[in-house]
């Protein structure tokens, strides 16, 4: 029998069922964590430029995107919550045994999206309301409790990773927790920043992508530039960054994982000029199937030279590693994600090259084209980063002190099934909800733009915007209103 049914065999029937569920909805709820992340960022970005340079164009985005912060912010908390409870009920013996190590975590996640929710409300609140520049300050400390969210599930993820910070009494229990030592463990730094400039890489081509949308239907004003223009820019400054950031942290990987890194470029056996294989399948036996080998490479990627040492699959048992299909799987993750992230960067520099040779934004039809697929295509490299990461990881949810098997709950695996089905209904209604409303809104915002072009009217920055108090009637209106009620006119006889 092959490793891979043999292990399969030997798992619990509920190890499928819980894993699939957990995998939806973490895939689900990842696509929101781009506009929860980095968002706000961009449209704090937006509203210092509408102040800056009364620019009332530059408000209404702002102002506008707040609104869809809103939105997306009430579907994340379901989401987001329904997470919280699978970690409870999926994998009571991880939380049962190390909820006190990294629990951590998830108690500054739970603070960080209480303050988001409360300053998110204040930002809304405040259009109209507060001084320009008293509003824009409460809305500054926004970003940074959604970085604080991250913080705390980046550092409850590389826990499971490369777990610290305890010790192990006689029945393998942890005791003696040092909580710095739990939070900042080896994988924390290489896998905090790559995945925050991700999501600022991600929410800038998602934003940007719907003006592109409009920039091809030959809507070409100042406010599709400007929508386009600003969140583009942040994550074409990004996207390099971003390139240099997920080469270090493979290279973390491969001191810190190796049998993850061997996983991720199906590596069988441990050797120096170790080739690299761009896609492909790994087989039971070791041999690697279709793909496209580049000899040497893998090594030179590990440690610049083709003679570093890179650790195989065969360095552990069997029980200790990726099956060949979960090894075949990571590769391709990984792949995928870093081809999508050299295309962005190719899209970035196309897009720095315009502007500065000719202070313009591209005119090729063909940019606004990858443009407009560039949201799409971050959302997916996200999707795999974080696939390879947790697959790669396999057989361990606790890397080297627990299996997966042994966290996963008691539950009938015909009962996970049913919750994975209905799971999957809810989550279609809430999505398709969550669309709906956006569109909805795009349709109200629009025809209040043509409205106000007939009307030829040309208002100030943050005036006449629909969460202040409502404009004064003029004043022949307020005595046609009074004089219809009985009373006099403006009080004249």
């Amino acid at each position: 029998m092959p490793t891979s049914l043999h292990l399969l065999a030997d798992a619990p029937a509920q190890l499928l069922p819980a894993r699939e569920l957990m995998a939806f909805t973490l895939a689900s709820h990842i696509i929101l964590v781009p506009l929860g992340v980095a968002f706000p960022m961009i449209t704090l970005v937006m509203h210092y430029r509408g102040l800056r340079r009364k620019d009332p164009t530059a408000l209404l985005l702002a102002r506008r995107w707040s609104a869809v912060i809103a939105v997306q912010f009430a579907l994340g908390i379901v989401t987001g919550t329904v997470l919280s409870f699978e970690f409870g009920l999926l994998w009571p013996g991880l939380m049962g045994r190390w909820g006190d190590v990294f629990g951590v975590g998830f108690g500054v996640e739970a603070w960080a999206f209480f303050l988001e929710a409360v300053l998110i409300a204040i930002y809304l609140y405040g259009w109209r309301r507060l001084k320009p520049r008293t509003h824009f300050l409460l809305g500054l400390p926004l970003p940074f409790a959604a970085l604080l969210g991250a913080f705390g599930i980046l550092a409850a993820n590389s826990w499971m990773n490369t777990p610290q910070g305890f010790s192990l009494d006689a029945e393998g229990n942890p005791v003696d927790v040092n909580v710095w030592k739990a939070i900042f463990t080896p994988m924390f730094g290489p896998q905090y920043w790559h995945f925050v400039v991700a999501m600022v890489l991600t929410a800038g081509f998602m934003v940007a992508g719907v003006y592109a949308m409009g920039w091809l239907r030959g809507r070409r004003d100042h406010y599709h530039r400007l929508g386009f223009a600003v969140p583009f820019t942040i994550a074409a400054v990004a996207a390099p960054v971003q390139f240099v950031l997920g080469d270090s942290i493979a290279r973390s990987v491969f001191h810190k994982q190796p049998v993850k890194f061997a996983a991720m470029e199906i590596v069988w056996d441990t050797d120096t000029r170790v080739p690299e294989y761009l896609f492909g399948r790994l087989n039971e036996d070791g041999t690697v199937s279709g793909g496209l080998k580049i000899p040497l490479l893998d090594s030179i990627l590990a440690g610049f030279s083709p003679d570093t040492k890179v650790v195989g699959l065969t360095s552990v048992p069997a029980d200790q590693r990726p099956t060949a299909t979960q090894a075949t799987i990571a590769h391709w993750a990984f792949d995928i994600m870093v081809l999508i992230g050299s295309a962005l960067v190719l899209l970035a520099l196309w897009y720095g090259f315009v502007w500065l040779r000719h202070r313009r934004l591209p005119a090729s039809k063909w940019f606004y084209r990858s443009a407009a697929c560039a949201g799409v295509g971050s959302v997916v490299a996200v999707e795999c980063g974080w696939i390879a990461t947790e697959v790669g990881r396999q057989p361990w949810i606790v890397y080297q002190n627990m299996r997966v098997a042994e966290a996963v709950t008691a539950t009938r695996s015909t009962t996970l099934w049913i919750m994975l089905a209905v799971v999957m209904v809810v989550y279609v209604c809430l999505f398709g909800s969550f669309v709906v409303v956006l569109l909805k809104m795009r349709t109200r915002w629009r025809l209040a733009d043509e409205r106000r072009a007939a009307e030829g009217a040309d208002h100030p920055p943050e005036e006449d915007l629909p969460y202040g108090p409502r404009a004064p009637l003029p004043t022949g209106d307020v005595q046609a209103a009074e004089g219809g009620t009985g009373r006099s006119g403006g009080g004249r006889p």
